[in-house]
């Protein structure tokens, strides 16, 4: 898997994933707004993915920070407008807030050594969450049957983190195992993550994969046609209350109406342990038009009314397990979750 965010020449190097599966066409960012914007248009999106990109972000405005500027200045300007480009996924807040620890630690060292430990930090967070995902699909990959077909929404692989995936690194783990493994994509309308970013990882790999509209997916599991649902997550409540992508809600109600298994895979990133329950995360309302279009194309009336939340929440009583680097959480979760702390 091509990396979906890398630092290159003091820049910060991006798969432009609007164009995929199309063309392969790559985004530098050389300034901490480019990677703001960057990250607001979705030419990077996935929770870990994003929290890496606004970790090289701060580390980029520093790289270009000169002599005389203040340092502690700078750093509140680059804080707040990468904090501000998406409420819900709280890996963002979490690579901002370690980032912003270690430059309370070292903000009286010079400059030249400030804007080296900023971007090793950024490193350290991109390096680790490629082997946290490796250490989630081991533990994930047990809970998927010798012979199963499963579900996913959205895309929770390689492209959404450091190169592994949540979801589709347990799919990738199961493969890796022998597991004979099929895979339903659904589209993830309005913006296609699962027709034109799962699809075109799943293809590359040469893991079985079918695509389907997500009106599809009740029908498929009461015609016996899925054995488990696994997913991603942008933030996990200490009650086990998730928020992913619009539509993951209604996949949960789904499995359980039709005793299919429902999992969840993040990283302890992904975890905010000051909200109690799903109902304080902040839910990300997005531009209207793509409702309106689907690749660039109006499909309905110019002027529609439109409601485009980009993420629902999923009560925790609908998912069976919770996979974490920690292991594999189970109900009930406040319980399981707080011996994460």
């Amino acid at each position: 898997m091509l990396p979906a965010i890398a630092w290159k020449n003091k820049a910060v190097v991006m798969v432009d994933q609007r164009k995929l599966p199309w063309k392969e066409v790559y985004v530098e960012c050389r300034t901490v707004e480019q990677v703001a914007r960057a990250i607001e248009s979705m030419i990077i999106r996935g929770a870990p993915a994003i929290g890496i990109a606004a970790a090289y972000g701060l580390a980029l405005g520093f790289a270009n920070l000169k002599m005389g500027e203040d340092p502690v200045r700078a750093f509140e300007k680059f804080f707040y407008r990468l904090w501000r480009t998406r409420p819900t996924a709280q890996n963002l807040f979490w690579a901002l807030e370690r980032m912003k620890k270690v430059f309370e630690e070292n903000k009286n060292r010079k400059l030249s050594e400030l804007k080296k430990i900023l971007l090793a930090e950024a490193q350290a967070i991109e390096k680790e969450d490629l082997e946290i995902n490796k250490k989630i699909s081991e533990y994930g990959q047990a809970l998927i049957p010798e012979k199963a077909v499963i579900l996913t929404h959205c895309n929770a692989g390689g492209l959404a983190t450091a190169g592994y995936g949540t979801a589709l690194g347990v799919i990738r783990a199961a493969v890796k195992q022998g597991k004979k493994v099929k895979v339903l994509a659904d589209e993830t309308r309005p913006f296609l993550q699962g027709a034109r970013l799962t699809v075109w990882e799943l293809d590359k790999e040469k893991i079985p994969v079918t695509l389907i509209t997500d009106n599809m997916a009740g029908w498929l599991m009461n015609s016996g046609e899925v054995d488990v649902v696994i997913v991603g997550a942008d933030r996990i409540a200490h009650n086990g209350d998730t928020a992913n992508k619009i539509g993951t809600y209604s996949l949960a109600v789904l499995a359980k109406e039709n005793k299919i298994p429902f999992y969840v895979a993040a990283p302890l990133s992904t975890f905010d342990f000051n909200l109690g329950t799903g109902r304080d995360i902040p839910i990300e309302e997005r531009n209207p038009e793509e409702v309106r279009r689907a690749c660039g194309k109006l499909i309905t009336l110019p002027n529609v009314p439109v409601k485009n939340p980009a993420f629902d929440v999923t009560p925790a009583r609908l998912i069976t397990a919770i996979i974490t680097e920690k292991g594999i959480l189970r109900p009930p979760y406040q319980q399981s979750i707080k011996s994460l702390k």
